[in-house]
């Protein structure tokens, strides 16, 4: 068990593990009265996975704007939260919106093959630096759509269904865009496998 499951953040609030669903409306709640330790318990549960997914979307240089721009979504949105579905998938749907907006709106920045071929392909370890800046140069030049699925998918280990609900898609299409997503990938890495 992580140390994230087993702590309590600010207000009493669980961040993760088993009863965090049944403090999720508590927690909404409270935030919605603005109780700042809610809103501290809350931040504190979702940043590091808004901002992995921003920076995995959008890439690193503008991976803060993105998350502090979801993160004021969050928050504004709280009271229109119904709870239809996780906390968790509704916080990752608005940080997908925000990114795929930011990366649709900014003029795009090529990732040329020529970067790619630049860093030396190695087959080692995937803690191995060179292998590492590979794949996130190649997830970079994927569209848009290809890399939110892959990220949610591969990178934060969730199910069909819930990027089927977090993209507003069916799973299916989750699945054959995973797919495309993938091939594209082996292409922009030369034939190595992701």
């Amino acid at each position: 068990m992580s140390a994230e499951t087993s702590v309590r953040g600010a207000g009493g609030f669980a961040w993760a593990g088993p009863g965090a669903e049944a403090e999720e409306g508590a927690l909404v709640e409270a935030c919605r009265l603005g109780d700042r330790r809610a809103t501290d318990a809350l931040y504190h549960r979702y940043r590091r996975r808004v901002f992995g997914v921003a920076a995995k979307i959008v890439g690193p240089v503008d991976a803060e704007e993105v998350a502090q721009e979801a993160f004021v979504r969050i928050f504004r949105g709280l009271a229109r939260f119904r709870g239809d579905s996780k906390l968790s998938t509704w916080v990752y749907r608005l940080t997908v919106n925000v990114a795929l907006t930011h990366v649709t709106r900014r003029p795009p920045r090529a990732v040329e093959d020529d970067v790619l071929a630049a860093i030396p392909a190695v087959d080692a370890p995937a803690g191995d630096p060179h292998l590492r800046a590979r794949l996130e140069a190649a997830l970079l030049a994927l569209p848009p759509g290809y890399r939110a699925v892959v990220v949610l998918h591969d990178v934060e280990g969730l199910a069909h269904e819930e990027i089927a609900t977090i993209l507003g898609c069916r799973a299916g299409t989750s699945k054959s865009q995973l797919h495309k997503a993938r091939a594209r990938l082996r292409e922009l890495l030369g034939g190595t496998r992701p």
